[in-house]
């Protein structure tokens, strides 16, 4: 059964961190693609980031690039998402999702059921 199971939300002011973590078990996790999205209040979800099986390629959506950092620990099973320079826009139930495989151009098969984020003063 596929699982994934996030933490690290919580509440902070505006320019603040928060690393969020997603732990992964139930599949092959070193064989796929894995990303996170975000369900912002009174918006549909949106994708935020993406990580390559290896760990070796990122990509993240541009109104969170260089505030972001997406990681993976394949050995533990585990993802993550260092988020800096908090905003309140960046407010919102944050998920981790998995890939049918390598690829993160094809929708996810699974999800978590999220962490939420608040940002503000």
């Amino acid at each position: 059964e596929v699982r994934l199971v996030e933490s690290g939300g919580g509440e902070v002011q505006p320019g603040g961190s928060l690393t969020l973590t997603c732990a992964a078990s139930g599949f092959d996790f070193d064989s796929v693609a894995m990303s996170w999205y975000v369900i912002a209040p009174g918006k549909t979800i949106e994708w935020v980031a993406s990580i390559n099986p290896s760990g070796t390629s990122t990509i993240e959506h541009w109104t969170v690039k260089g505030r972001v950092t997406v990681s993976r620990d394949n050995a533990k099973n585990m993802f993550y998402l260092r988020f800096n320079g908090l905003k309140v826009d960046d407010t919102g139930l944050y998920f981790c999702a998995k890939h049918g495989d390598a690829s993160w151009l094809r929708g996810y098969t699974d999800r978590g059921q999220g962490t939420q984020v608040t940002v503000s003063s």
